[in-house]
């Protein structure tokens, strides 16, 4: 029994006649007559009750009909399945990323490599509202954020998701000289002396946040210290000039090595962390989208 046969005989008993159903499947009316014929051969029964008016199902007919009808639908859903897994093989992933993602990010594009290796993967570094923007506009198709668009001092944008996939521990970076380097751990309270470096609140709503916040409930007061510009700066300062500290994203940490710099994580259950969500549009998403969510959400709880 071959698969063009139950079509052929599916086309027929839709029609109830040869010819339109010929003309349906686009191939000429004696070749669905053979095929039906050799169909019916191999079942050892008349499917249908030929006359030169009409064409009728016999009761075996109407029985195998929606069997056939069943095994084309199998056939066209094992087709689709296939034909969703190429395109995502074969499709390319622009993500929106910022600073810091550091080890988080280079987990899960390695896992993205190792399910899907012919998956093809753009990472685009913008500031929060653009990487929001272009999501929006379908320039984007994903982009990482940290904190939320509420905690960044945006409005969502309409019609995008924000999915929670990780949370990104915060370290303090100290100068190595210092004594409080010599511990393991660090309170914002044994910090509160020091001059705290931290970027204007406008490039870093979230984080900005979440310190002075620490501090408030601290119950005291930062000291503010000069911005250096780029983290790379900021980290030669601190190392070389008089003792200042700031903190760092754990995931980026682990990827920079100053000399003249350590960093500690801040003493549990006071630690200090943000939630990094993955904004996409509200439509159902696409088969690559998919895969990377499931990796981001693998991603963390293997963290």
């Amino acid at each position: 029994m071959e698969l063009r046969q139950l079509e052929y005989f599916v086309a027929v008993a839709r029609e109830r006649h040869f010819g339109r159903a010929a003309e349906r499947l686009h191939i000429g009316q004696p070749a669905v007559s053979q095929q039906v014929r050799r169909l019916e051969r191999e079942l050892g029964v008349e499917l249908l009750d030929r006359s030169p008016r009409h064409v009728r199902l016999t009761v075996a007919g109407e029985s195998f009909l929606p069997e056939a009808e069943a095994v084309l639908a199998a056939v066209a859903r094992a087709r689709e399945a296939v034909a969703a897994h190429t395109a995502v093989r074969n499709a390319t992933l622009r993500i929106g990323t910022s600073a810091g993602l550091g080890a988080h990010l280079e987990r899960v594009l390695d896992e993205m490599a190792a399910v899907a290796p012919d998956l093809g993967v753009e990472l685009v570094s913008a500031p929060t509202r653009v990487r929001l923007e272009q999501v929006a506009a379908g320039e984007l198709d994903a982009a990482f954020l940290r904190g939320g668009a509420d905690s960044a001092g945006l409005p969502q944008p309409k019609g995008l998701r924000l999915t929670a996939v990780w949370r990104d521990p915060l370290v303090a970076a100290l100068p190595a000289r210092h004594p409080l380097a010599q511990n393991e751990t660090v309170t914002i309270a044994d910090l509160a002396a020091l001059p705290l470096r931290l970027v204007h609140r406008r490039e870093n709503p979230a984080l900005v946040d979440l310190i002075v916040g620490a501090f408030h409930e601290a119950g005291v007061e930062p000291l503010p210290g000069p911005n250096s510009g780029s983290l790379a700066d900021t980290l030669t300062a601190i190392g070389a000039g008089p003792p200042s500290w700031t903190v760092v994203y754990a995931s980026h940490a682990v990827r920079l090595h100053p000399a003249r710099v350590v960093f500690l994580p801040f003493r549990a259950p006071a630690g200090l962390s943000l939630t990094t969500f993955l904004a996409t549009r509200r439509e159902d998403p696409t088969g690559q989208l998919e895969l990377l969510l499931k990796v981001c959400r693998e991603h963390d709880h293997g963290s």
